[in-house]
């Protein structure tokens, strides 16, 4: 049988996983896209062979509606929707911080419902999707999730409580290293490197140290020390970052993203 899946409200995260299924081996014929304005769309469909249609359209025949709007639009897509999406559907938001609650209050009774938090390196298939079953989801729908959400990275399944830890930890997680990289690269600069040496020194030790994390199996207190020879470069920074509380600062700035994420959850925009 042939899945139709929908991808509504497309934007950056959207259009890279329609990219992505397409090169796991889906049928551009076989996903449908809605987008705010009609141009969008257009360029949806000139770049993938994808179908635009509208909300209700897609909502009456994709067996999977994927729904990455933002979260403050997610209630007004679902009051479009909920109305012609039959209980058989399965539906998968990526809306951070909104609950599967939010939605199985709204659709029909017993409609499957699976929360997905993604991050930006879906750009490049290196996501970490992180996927969460609502009370009427079965085993086969996260499988189904798994295989859409696999094709621009790696999955991770958990109880919908750990989400908001999840957010703070891989949905903001890219940020908290594009940071690590700006400071680094400065020190550089401060060092007296050109800044296109400096961020190309960097850019490679990360990825070379990303990989090794991967591969290795190796603990990451086991990879730094073997760097860290005795009374050598390493340790003296390493001296300087635990001098200026740079652990703790991490601890206490992943605590806040997720504080952020609690009360996101719970409504409060501002």
């Amino acid at each position: 049988m042939t899945q139709k899946v929908a991808v509504l409200g497309t934007g950056k995260i959207g259009e890279a996983l329609l990219s992505g299924m397409i090169r796991a081996g889906w049928a551009p014929g076989d996903l449908l896209v809605t987008a705010r304005r009609p141009e969008r769309a257009e360029e949806l469909r000139s770049r993938y062979g994808v179908t635009p249609v509208s909300n209700t359209e897609a909502a009456k025949t994709a067996d999977t509606l994927i729904l990455t709007v933002k979260p403050q639009d997610m209630g007004t897509l679902l009051d479009e929707l909920a109305p012609h999406i039959p209980a058989d559907r399965l539906v998968v938001t990526g809306a951070a911080g909104v609950p599967l609650s939010f939605f199985e209050e709204r659709l029909t009774a017993g409609t499957p419902v699976v929360r997905v938090m993604t991050n930006t390196p879906a750009l490049v298939d290196e996501a970490m999707s992180v996927i969460s079953a609502g009370s009427h989801a079965t085993e086969a729908h996260l499988v189904h999730t798994e295989e859409i959400f696999g094709a621009v990275g790696k999955t991770l399944r958990v109880p919908e409580y750990q989400q908001d830890a999840c957010t703070a930890l891989s949905g903001s997680g890219p940020a908290y290293f594009f940071y690590l990289v700006e400071a680094m690269t400065d020190a550089g600069i401060l060092l007296g490197l050109p800044r296109d040496k400096a961020h190309e020194l960097i850019v490679q030790s990360a990825i070379g140290a990303a990989v090794m994390l991967r591969d290795s199996g190796e603990h990451p207190v086991k990879l730094r020390e073997n760097v860290t020879s005795p009374a050598g470069t390493t340790i003296n920074a390493i001296r300087e970052l635990e001098n200026h509380g740079v652990r703790a600062a991490l601890i206490a700035a992943l605590e806040a993203a997720r504080d952020r994420s609690r009360e996101l959850a719970s409504g409060n925009h501002g």
